[in-house]
């Protein structure tokens, strides 16, 4: 077990599958030391535990929540290509979308679940640059996506 997985279990948290395409894309790819993942629902065992807008039928809350969803896909799309989590160099940008009702503005808040988890799981390392949008509407309703870029370590 890496020592990031092993971080991840401490936290009470497991690595899950990695999330199959919707469509026609590759939940991540490599260029160079760079892996970008697509963006990543919060599935759970090929589900949406919610659906919906936030600030109407999602609190921010639970948004947050499924945003540490989205972080754990994530890590699993990164490991996919890159096969040690523990060649994560560090995080260098998280993009979040969030479905929000019209007058909805805690984007930030929500995509700080993200955040907030690979900075627990990876320390210092898991600190980035990041952009949290509003939109209307996401995949399947699914209530917020995030999407991470990587830099890997040569080894």
């Amino acid at each position: 077990m890496s020592a990031v997985e092993a971080k991840l279990a401490e936290l009470g948290l497991r690595l899950p599958e990695v999330v199959p395409p919707l469509a026609a894309y590759q939940p991540a790819v490599q260029s160079g030391v760079y892996v970008y993942t697509a963006g990543q629902l919060p599935m759970v065992e090929g589900k949406l535990p919610v659906t919906g807008k936030v600030g109407a039928e999602v609190t921010a809350e639970e948004a947050k929540d499924l945003a540490r969803i989205c972080a754990l896909n994530a890590l699993a799309a990164v490991k996919s290509v890159a096969g040690d989590l523990d060649r994560i160099a560090r995080v260098v940008k998280v993009v979040g979308f969030v479905a929000s009702a019209s007058d909805f503005t805690g984007q930030p808040g929500v995509i700080n679940g993200a955040s907030e988890l690979l900075a627990e799981v990876l320390g210092e390392k898991g600190v980035h640059a990041r952009s949290a949008v509003g939109v209307a509407v996401l995949p399947l309703d699914a209530p917020v996506e995030v999407e991470v870029q990587v830099e890997l370590t040569g080894a």
